[in-house]
């Protein structure tokens, strides 16, 4: 009897396994991108942030084409893609945000705010375009501003370009 259920359950089984195999594209990033799609643009993100670091608009656009490479199988192009990134960073601000008891800050924050435009040609109905912001704190105990704040960008590109990557193709 036991051989039975078992045999039965491997005969439901395994065709629903295969079916939902067979139902798009998906890695194991959590991307769940169409077949069809090839390419993808991905714009110069201008800073337009009332506080400007020189660096941060290449450095975040960089971050967004290299998430795109290493976990889509899309090729990166300039212009007529399947697919496309653009928008500008429309914020950029340093705040405490505790206060220690000599008025001095014990953690301060950097945030990134990224306007995104992303355009699907394949399918329009999954483009959005919407505001992202990701933030990092810090002590000024463990240094300058200055000294920190290129690790600290690093980190919230990281942040940003996942949320991006993951509206866009993991529907999260």
């Amino acid at each position: 009897m036991y051989k039975r259920v078992k045999l039965a359950c491997i005969y439901v089984m395994l065709p629903v396994i295969f079916l939902a195999q067979g139902c798009g594209v998906y890695t194991f990033t959590g991307a769940s991108i169409p077949e069809e799609m090839k390419t993808i643009s991905v714009q110069f993100f201008e800073n337009n942030a009332t506080l400007v670091i020189p660096y941060l608009s290449s450095q975040f656009t960089e971050a967004l084409k290299e998430r795109i490479r290493n976990q889509s199988r899309l090729s990166i192009i300039r212009s007529e893609a399947d697919a496309n990134f653009e928008g500008r960073i429309t914020d950029y601000s340093v705040r405490p945000v505790a206060i220690q008891g000599n008025d001095r800050a014990g953690l301060t924050r950097i945030t990134v705010t990224v306007s995104v435009k992303y355009t699907n040609a394949l399918k329009p109905e999954l483009g959005f375009e919407e505001s992202f912001s990701a933030n990092q704190e810090f002590s000024l105990t463990q240094g300058s501003i200055e000294s920190q704040q290129q690790k600290l960008i690093t980190l919230i590109n990281r942040q940003l370009s996942e949320l991006i990557f993951n509206k866009a193709f993991a529907n999260w």
